[in-house]
């Protein structure tokens, strides 16, 4: 260490102070030290290697055959997409950083590699914390924007900072397990903007090492259309392209010129070890007339109009398929595995489909699931016309989550302290909520918080959905306790839980609560007023048809509870001739206010199926239980959860190009007489599941 007297006194001083030491001094410390490298406030080199299991909660092997062609399970030609074995994609619902973590150190990573190994990963994550996460949704001829929820706003926003001070880390974790990921020949493409495109780059240097980019490629889209701006108009995205090591793919892409050009041709000359002009055998060099020319590293191509009803799903962060199929197409093979770890509205999970690769993708928005599981249905029927093979995919959840407490807890604090604060900020979390509610706090009845009157209260955590082991530890907790009623509280509610859950808890003697907990929570002056409303999961009612071992189903009614602004504040807020869509006691409401300030509503849902974005059915619930797959002591155990797999047998559902719905499902054939439990999955126009299970007898 060449360092000054002066220098180690300095350095002495800061350390007994506990100071940190100031970054000039890093690459003569350490020796392995990078000599270039982005620093920023709480850096650290510490991943997540948690490992949680992950639960597959619904399998769609095949998509529906025609309305009132019989399907048979034990018939069914498994050729055709049902799989007996070998991988099956995965759309994942969760906190990426779970997931990945979960994928490269638990049980799954056998079957990734055994599926031959990760060759590629795109991303395409949020590069501004000031983005918008709303969702806008078609009612009619009207558009309703749905706000983010709860769990999507603190997931991004806050584990950002206001500003995005931590979005570095936030990046820089990811990023560097997605290596980890990786096989030896993979390569990965970041996609980003002029907000984070500079700082992205640096990252990757130094997770990756600046010897292994190959290209930053510059996506020109020619067809944005720019407002008055006083400045270049911004009309291009970059994606950095790296690979792993020394051994990656690249399959050279060939586009179509606008007009064919007459050129020289060229050839490999061995002796010279250079491209020369190939000549004929007069001596005369050869030209040849040409419509194509090789992909460089400039990409023009449109960006997703809203005119485009075919492709464009408006979710807001969606890219066109020719770019992704460029991507794919470049840096992987068929047969391949690649992977989306912000999938969006699953635009990469489906080009890869259509390019017979397998896929894994996740996501922790809802309606982003949501979204791409419609989509990926569709891309397999489009493949199942065409007589093209397609392959199947499972809808996971993350078994359990690790606990991020209220307004978050300081990393740099001591863990004792650490721990101190976290109670302290779950603690207080809980009391809001319970206030909220209007119920008391209670600590002599675990795993509940509070109580109403005479029906205990359970708070479900704010980073994460309530799970089904949650509600199943609920209603065993009220048998040992011999309490009759129970109230879960909940920001969001793991897909497949709910009917079904209260269907049974009925069964065992408990009036089952499940209560979404709304945004308005967080509004001290809400809370005083006593203005909070908490609203119930949604239900649905089914009528079945049974005729001589042929079942079929028909939706009877479907019943919302949700309400998404203060109508008072928002009728304020309208000027004159203006208008807002909201939703208000479970209906869509369009509400106008005239020049002379009259206020009018309009309601928007003018029926219970309006609220229906798309419904599915197993017709053998039961058949195939839920195992995980968990690691104890270093060993790995097989599980059974005590649910089911729901089977994706039948569907409906409404498209951008088509809106119709249809309320009656096609017919099932079953195998021989006896009793059966169908379950019913529906899914409204926010993105929220409600399953409900009926027996039959055949």
């Amino acid at each position: 260490m060449n360092l000054t007297d002066r220098e180690k006194e300095e350095l002495k001083a800061l350390i007994d102070r506990g100071e940190p030491l100031p970054p000039r001094y890093k690459l003569r410390l350490f020796s392995d030290a990078p000599e270039v490298e982005l620093i920023w406030q709480g850096k650290t080199n510490e991943v997540t290697n948690v490992v949680l299991p992950f639960q597959s909660i619904e399998q769609i092997d095949e998509p529906r055959k025609a309305v009132n062609e019989a399907l048979n399970l034990f018939s069914m030609d498994r050729s055709s997409g049902r799989q007996a074995s070998g991988w099956s994609n995965k759309l994942i619902w969760g906190d990426n950083k779970l997931i990945l973590s979960s994928l490269k150190n638990g049980p799954m990573r056998r079957e990734i590699e055994a599926a031959g190994g990760l060759k590629l990963i795109y991303i395409d994550p949020p590069f501004d914390a000031g983005m918008d996460f709303s969702v806008d949704l078609d009612v009619g001829d009207d558009t309703l924007t749905k706000e983010p929820s709860v769990i999507e706003e603190l997931a991004y926003r806050d584990t950002w900072g206001k500003k995005g001070e931590r979005y570095h880390q936030y990046m820089y974790e990811r990023l560097n397990v997605m290596k980890e990921l990786l096989s030896e020949d993979g390569s990965i493409y970041v996609h980003c903007d002029w907000h984070v495109g500079h700082y992205l780059k640096i990252i990757l240097d130094e997770l990756f090492s600046p010897d292994y980019f190959l290209n930053e490629i510059v996506w020109y889209y020619y067809n944005k259309f720019q407002g008055n701006i006083n400045r270049f108009a911004s009309n291009h995205d970059v994606i950095f392209w790296y690979r792993k090591s020394d051994k990656y793919i690249f399959n050279k892409q060939r586009e179509d010129r606008d007009e064919k050009v007459r050129q020289l041709k060229r050839v490999w000359d061995k002796e010279k070890g250079a491209i020369i002009n190939a000549k004929g055998p007069d001596g005369k060099v050869i030209y040849i007339e040409s419509s194509e020319k090789t992909v460089d590293d400039v990409w023009r191509l449109s960006m997703l109009q809203p005119a485009d009803r075919t492709e464009n799903l408006f979710y807001s962060t969606q890219k066109p398929e020719a770019l992704l199929g460029r991507v794919i197409s470049a840096a992987s093979n068929e047969g391949d595995l690649v992977a989306d770890f912000f999938c969006g509205s699953g635009t990469t999970l489906a080009v890869a489909e259509r390019l017979n690769r397998k896929w894994i993708g996740c996501d922790l928005g809802r309606f982003a699931i949501h979204t791409a599981r419609k989509r990926l249905i569709g891309v397999q029927r489009a493949l199942k016309s065409e007589g093209k093979p397609y392959r199947s995919f499972e809808i996971l959840n993350l078994g359990k989550y690790e606990r991020q407490y209220f307004m978050g807890v300081d990393p740099n604090l001591p863990e004792d302290q650490r721990k101190a604060q976290s109670i302290q900020r779950e603690e207080h979390y809980v009391n809001l909520i319970l206030t909220a509610f209007k119920a008391e706090r209670v600590f002599q009845s675990p795993p509940f918080h509070g109580k109403k009157g005479s029906t205990l209260v359970l708070v479900g955590p704010i980073d994460a959905p309530v799970t089904q082991s949650q509600i199943n530890d609920v209603i065993k907790a009220c048998q040992k306790l011999q309490v009759s009623k129970a109230d879960v509280l909940g920001f969001e509610f793991e897909m497949g839980v709910t009917q079904h859950l209260q269907d049974e808890a009925r069964k065992k003697g408990v009036a089952l609560g499940l209560k979404y907990i709304p945004r308005d929570v967080f509004d001290p002056r809400a809370v005083e007023k006593g203005q909070v409303k908490f609203f119930d999961v949604c239900y649905v009612d089914v009528k079945p048809f049974v005729n001589k071992g042929l079942v079929s189903l028909r939706l009877t009614d479907f019943g919302v509870f949700y309400r998404q602004d203060d109508i008072e504040e928002l009728t304020a807020d309208l000027k004159p001739g203006g208008s807002k869509i909201t939703v208000e006691n479970g209906q869509v409401v369009k509400i106008m206010k005239d020049k002379k300030e009259k206020i009018t509503r309009e309601i928007l849902t003018k029926k219970w199926s309006d609220w229906i974005d798309y419904w599915a059915v197993d017709f053998n619930y039961e058949s195939r239980r839920e195992i995980i797959r968990v690691v104890e002591n270093g060993e790995e155990k097989e599980l059974w959860t005590g649910g089911y797999i729901f089977e994706n047998e039948w569907q409906s559902y409404r498209t951008r190009k088509d809106r119709s719905l249809e309320l009656s499902s096609g017919t099932h054939e079953y195998s021989g007489k006896g009793k059966y439990k169908i379950a019913v999955k529906v899914i409204d126009i926010f993105g929220n599941d409600t399953t409900k299970v009926l027996e039959v007898k055949v």
